[in-house]
């Protein structure tokens, strides 16, 4: 079997389970200052492990909901998991949460899939050829000037953002699966889609590999592209969008930022 069908056949079944718990007021509790994970969260952790370490034993693990291991993480190849991107919205009973699943390899996703239960839809890529929803080749929009722009993201970062610009653009408003957010952009519903600094590795991994293999950017403000499965998990500001969009809507960004740091 195909890392690719593997990975997209693990997301369903974790869809199934997790769907056991939606709207059914699952227990919950505090992870950090201000993250919550649910029973299902664990569950799906759980699930997920046993069908893609079973299947790819020589591959290694991490996952928002494990403890990290950095013999896993040393493998040549590894799994990067959020069983459920968008915890807030599962547990608010909102539909834009997905399963999202990466194998990456050389700090770069080669192979992914982003599942959406309730939205019953399936996002895939494989690295050089091209990224797919339901089994139709999907590309970014063909928009090449920021005025009219659709932009999702955080309120106030993009409210920020949108303070600088001095033509029209329209604000998506907040998905809070960060993966579907970035997804969006690949299928070109969302122009261009930000992520506030702090955002994971298994928040991005997946989508990262839709948005490049559907024509799409997606980078940081500098215009560099995140690396997986390093020292340092977390990431900067960073953008999805059309390439023709990227380097001005970098700009806006970072002068949001400059003028929020004083």
């Amino acid at each position: 079997m195909a890392d690719i069908d593997l990975l997209s056949a693990a997301a369903r079944e974790a869809g199934e389970l997790a769907l056991t718990y939606f709207r059914k007021d699952p227990k919950t509790w505090p992870k950090g200052e201000t993250s919550i994970v649910s029973e299902a969260d664990i569950a799906l952790d759980r699930l997920l492990a046993e069908r893609l370490l079973t299947a790819r034993p020589d591959y290694g693990w991490l996952s928002e909901e494990t403890v990290d291991d950095p013999a896993q993480r040393a493998r040549h190849r590894v799994f990067v998991v959020d069983p459920i991107d968008g915890t807030k919205g599962f547990l608010a009973g909102g539909n834009e949460w997905t399963i999202s699943l990466a194998v990456v390899e050389e700090g770069r996703p080669v192979a992914a899939a982003l599942f959406a239960p309730v939205l019953e839809t399936m996002f895939e890529a494989v690295v050089g050829k091209g990224a797919f929803r339901d089994g139709t080749r999907i590309s970014v929009s063909a928009r090449t000037e920021l005025a009219g722009a659709n932009v999702a993201g955080s309120r106030r970062l993009v409210r920020e953002a949108l303070e600088f610009a001095s033509i029209p653009l329209e604000y998506r408003g907040f998905v809070s699966s960060l993966a579907y957010r970035f997804a969006l952009v690949a299928t070109g519903e969302i122009d261009v889609a930000i992520a506030r600094p702090g955002a994971y590795d298994w928040d991005l991994a997946a989508s990262d590999l839709l948005v490049h293999e559907a024509g799409g950017r997606l980078a940081d403000l500098s215009g560099r592209r995140p690396r997986y499965n390093g020292p340092d998990r977390r990431h900067p500001t960073l953008l999805a969008s059309t390439p023709a969009l990227s380097d001005a809507m970098a700009s806006l960004v970072e002068k949001a930022e400059r003028e929020r740091s004083g």
